[in-house]
């Protein structure tokens, strides 16, 4: 094989589809840095990522005969193929979202040991969860996903459909009338 430099993109994917190792190589060679970089650049994760580029090359493998020149070049095609798997690793890894008043309810007792340190748990609970249940649902929404569920103001923000400062403004001013209604409340 010459050059691999000198060889064409789409001779390579021939090959690559055909079997050839040292097409495949060469492709892999090639394309691995901006393959790896798209997936990195929109998952953020460099795991899932390697997994997204491992996966791009089986299925430039797989679909090399279908590719078509007049729709546009190798690495094109190559970086949409990533693209759409990076998309696909993204919506897998977003978690299963959980309605912030079943969150609030789930409190765990937590406190001193014996029974009469369960029941002050249990107490404090009640509590937490009277105070949460008297803030307006989008303040509650707010402070239970970023409490409890650990999301950031962007998160929660993009969840609700709302700009980043509605998000932190409602987190702030849901923790700040919870800690009033928690210390106006005698333990």
């Amino acid at each position: 094989m010459p050059g691999v430099w000198a060889v064409a993109d789409d001779a390579l994917l021939a090959g690559l589809g055909a079997g050839d190792p040292d097409a495949s190589a060469a492709f892999v060679r090639r394309f691995q840095g901006r393959v790896f970089g798209l997936a990195v650049t929109m998952v953020g994760d460099r795991a899932v990522a390697d997994d997204v580029a491992q996966e791009a090359f089986v299925r430039a493998w797989r679909h090399a005969g279908a590719y078509d020149a007049r729709r546009g070049s190798v690495t094109t095609w190559l970086l949409t193929i990533t693209r759409n798997l990076a998309v696909d690793a993204l919506r897998a890894m977003r978690s299963t979202p959980t309605d912030p008043d079943v969150l609030a309810a789930m409190l765990p007792p937590t406190g001193g040991s014996g029974p009469d340190g369960a029941a002050v748990a249990a107490e404090d609970a009640a509590r937490v969860r009277a105070a949460l249940a008297a803030l307006p649902p989008e303040q509650r929404r707010a402070v239970v996903l970023a409490r409890f569920s650990g999301l950031t103001a962007a998160e929660i923000g993009e969840r609700e459909g709302v700009p980043l400062g509605t998000a932190k403004t409602r987190i702030r001013a849901g923790l700040l009338r919870l800690r009033e209604a928690m210390a106006g409340d005698p333990a």
